[in-house]
């Protein structure tokens, strides 16, 4: 993975100073909390509801071993023990105290990360598929292109005040893992004649005008990806509306020139734009391809894993927690932070640094941080899972749901989040304890439940196969549920179903949901997702409403 040079160093070293002098005058009453809120935001550093919350940057979800035991170690000594890794790869700390965040600044930049571009209205953190550089329907790594972007964007002079926050997404892969329609700019690798490219899609987005992107270019050769990337930036910067923020993505840019006009736009400042490169960035990208070399995997029998499968505890494990890796004595592990009951996403100091162990130990010192909340060993040979498992069961993380009903995606919500309307977290939680003793989880298969307590939609609940997205209605806390949203390479943006439901209503109203697909499947296989697009939303909306009038009333 990429180790930071010294420009990196002595970049972050100034950023950490600089707000440190910023904090200080805030603390003295040099500052006014109006003057410091667009500096705090520039370092990640948010007022949520109950105290400050600190967003640090984890590029392209991409981890080591020291950061993850730094992270611990600042959970411990700055914050209550725990962290929250969200749908941006990122990890969030709910607790800090205003004097204490340049230390934990400084602590960050001594194992080379930051929490820079974690807000504003700039280019947030690039994210990328998580199992990139170990999936077997690989094409190409895509963290070199990542960093590059990273690098590119840092500080940009010209995108540093963009008219909203710009995100941009990126897969390796044919099946998309990155969710790289609903982003401002999203990636997807391609090939065309052997050359790798990019398909690239501009517009995505979620939120209260959720979208899915536009395709602007069906082949992107890779060595245009900067210059290309660029021009989409510059164009948007130019026609973006900063008359209104909810107004002013690139979504809503795209929608009001259209598509067409958008594209005929980007390339014609891509073509004044890619001569002034000079191949400089190719220079900079071969450099970074060095740092992504793949590991030496090691060879050796597998017996111990096969002898493992026996026990259904471990098979269970296996079946749902693992991925195909391009080795076929290697697996992806996705580690399921969603035990039942608990916080999606919550990790404590303990579980970091068990996973740091882990990493060291069996995980060529690789970790990664995906949009779903959990975290993943990307490689592990077989022989070495269920050494890899039973240390997990010690401290709680061998849930085997990957994929099922309880791994649920959820925002912080009104538990957390001064943007929020309602509560998700608890909505989470009584999902999948409920399901567990139904005993139905594994029956019900793949299903991907996303939840959103506020229109802002972190919680990703537009493109969630049941989306729930908790509002306000006159002061009590009301749920829209969608159905059929897609974040994959058959992107969709689910439906709304009708009127919503009060919080006591919400799991009843899932289960319905659940046993009417079960009910209507044509066999075990077909998942939520096929089926849904197979009988569309009738005879889900019956099961939700009965013969009562369906119409949205929202």
């Amino acid at each position: 993975m990429y180790s930071y040079s010294e420009f990196d160093e002595a970049f972050i070293a100034s950023r950490v100073a600089q707000f440190t002098d910023q904090v200080n005058r805030r603390l003295d009453g040099s500052l006014t909390e109006d003057e410091f809120r667009p500096l705090r935001l520039m370092n990640g550093l948010y007022l949520q509801l109950h105290a400050y919350m600190l967003r640090v940057a984890i590029p392209y979800g991409t981890i080591n071993p020291r950061q993850m035991r730094q992270l611990a170690h600042i959970a411990d000594t700055w914050d209550k023990g725990y962290g929250h890794f969200t749908t941006r790869q990122n990890i969030q700390f709910n607790w800090p105290k205003l004097p204490d965040v340049p230390a934990i600044l400084q602590a960050l930049a001594d194992v080379g990360m930051h929490a820079i571009q974690t807000s504003g209205n700039c280019v947030r953190n690039v994210t990328a598929d998580h199992f990139a550089g170990a999936a077997a329907d690989e094409i190409e790594d895509p963290r070199p292109y990542a960093e590059l972007l990273r690098q590119w964007s840092t500080d940009h002079p010209e995108f540093q005040f963009l008219p909203r926050k710009f995100k941009i997404a990126i897969t390796g892969s044919p099946h998309d893992r990155a969710v790289t329609a609903a982003h401002d700019i999203g990636l997807r690798m391609t090939s065309r004649d052997g050359a790798p490219g990019f398909e690239v899609f501009v517009g995505g987005g979620l939120g209260r005008t959720p979208m899915i992107g536009h395709k602007v270019r069906d082949f992107l050769p890779v060595g245009d990806l900067l210059p290309y990337v660029e021009a989409v930036l510059s164009v948007y910067n130019i026609l973006g509306r900063r008359d209104n923020k909810y107004k002013a993505r690139i979504k809503i840019t795209v929608f009001e020139t259209g598509a067409a006009e958008i594209t005929r736009m980007i390339e014609e400042r891509f073509a004044e734009i890619r001569p002034l490169f000079k191949g400089h960035d190719q220079q900079l990208l071969a450099d970074i391809r060095a740092a992504f070399a793949s590991p030496a995997l090691k060879t050796a029998p597998v017996t111990a894993y096969e002898t493992a499968r026996k026990d259904p505890i471990f098979r269970a494990w296996a079946d749902t927690n693992l991925s195909a890796h391009r080795d076929a004595d290697h697996a992806i592990v996705t580690v399921s932070i969603k035990a039942h009951g608990q916080t999606p996403g919550d990790a404590t100091s303990a579980q970091m640094r068990v996973l740091a162990d882990l990493s060291e130990t069996y995980g060529y010192n690789e970790l990664r941080i995906s949009h779903e909340q959990n975290v993943i060993l990307p490689h592990v040979h077989k022989s070495d899972l269920p050494a890899v498992h039973a240390a997990l069961q010690q401290v709680g993380l061998a849930t085997a749901n990957v994929g099922l009903i309880s791994d649920i995606i959820a925002c912080p919500g009104m538990d957390y989040c001064a943007l929020a309307t309602a509560r998700s977290i608890p909505i989470a939680q009584e999902i999948a304890t409920h399901f567990r003793a139904l005993d139905l989880e594994h029956e019900i298969g793949p299903l991907k439940i996303k939840i959103s307590g506020c229109i802002n939609a972190c919680g990703h609940h537009h493109v969630g196969h049941i989306g729930i997205l908790g509002l306000d209605r006159a002061g009590v806390e009301n749920y829209q549920i969608t159905l059929g949203g897609d974040g994959t390479e058959t992107a969709s943006i689910g439906e709304k179903t009708g009127h919503g439901f009060a919080y006591d209503q919400v799991v009843p109203a899932v289960e319905r949901l659940i046993r009417a697909y079960i009910e209507h499947r044509t066999s075990a296989e077909e998942t939520f997702l096929q089926a849904y697009r197979r009988l569309g939303i009738e005879p889900f909306k019956a099961a939700l409403y009965g013969s009562e009038d369906t119409q949205d009333a929202a």
